[in-house]
């Protein structure tokens, strides 16, 4: 039975680290005493230059563990050989958690991001949702943009204070939230965003850049809400509506 709870407690743990890359990052991380760090990873061929020097000086006072490796197992690391420039780093996201865990939840607003692609988006709807009234946002790993160094520049900092639920689909979590209201954003919806009275537990749910909401997360929502618009315009930015509903009272 311990060790049974040893495993699930360490199973966990390793779910909410999340890697990133390139050497501005990891300094960046490296110097933010607040964000908790698993592991330093290097590659072997890295030359003694200023970012690598610095890197390794605030690894040491940090006292965080560096892995050596070669430039392949580094990629496979980062995954992403092309950018990463010798460098990966492991933190643990304290608030990067299992959107199974949503159900246990008394009262929420969420948002829930369908086949959000663009990392800058993906970004400023974070930093958005941290500075509004939102309690988190669902993140798919499926057909998503994923946490990268572009959308923590995105994000201004704000990443790691807002809770991120990780699914493999939406559908997975969705479906099983029945005492949940859950909003579609659609142009084509008659009600507004201006006239809702927001239910104890909501999640709205934001589509893709060009295609709005796909039709199978769609038959998952039991409201659909618009936000009403003038002089022509037929859509708004994804990280600008999601602006609106973080603020919207």
């Amino acid at each position: 039975m311990q060790d049974s709870q040893e495993y699930l407690d360490k199973k966990a743990y390793f779910e909410k680290i999340i890697t990133l890359y390139g050497r501005n990052v990891v300094i960046e991380i490296l110097q933010d005493s607040t964000v908790e760090i698993h592991k330093l990873h290097m590659a072997n061929s890295n030359k003694q230059d200023g970012a690598i020097s610095e890197i390794l000086a605030l690894a040491k006072k940090r006292g965080i563990e560096i892995s050596y490796h070669d430039k392949t197992a580094l990629s496979r690391i980062s995954k992403n050989a092309k950018q990463d420039q010798g460098v990966a780093i492991d933190i643990l996201a304290k608030l990067y958690t299992n959107a199974k865990e949503i159900k246990n939840l008394d009262s929420f607003k969420l948002i829930a991001l369908d086949g959000i692609q663009n990392p800058q988006n993906l970004g400023m709807i974070v930093r958005s949702c941290a500075a509004g009234d939102i309690d988190g946002i669902i993140l798919p790993k499926k057909s998503s943009a994923k946490i990268s160094p572009l959308v923590i520049k995105a994000s201004a900092g704000t990443l790691f204070k807002l809770p991120i639920y990780y699914c493999n689909g939406l559908e997975d979590v969705l479906s099983d939230l029945q005492d949940t209201k859950i909003y579609a954003l659609s142009s084509h919806a008659k009600n507004s965003i201006y006239d809702l009275n927001a239910a104890k537990k909501s999640i709205f749910v934001l589509g893709n850049e060009s295609e709005g909401v796909s039709p199978e997360v769609e038959k998952l929502c039991n409201d659909k809400i618009s936000i009403p618009m003038k002089r022509g315009v037929e859509s708004l930015n994804v990280a600008v509506t999601a602006s609106l509903i973080a603020f919207m009272r």
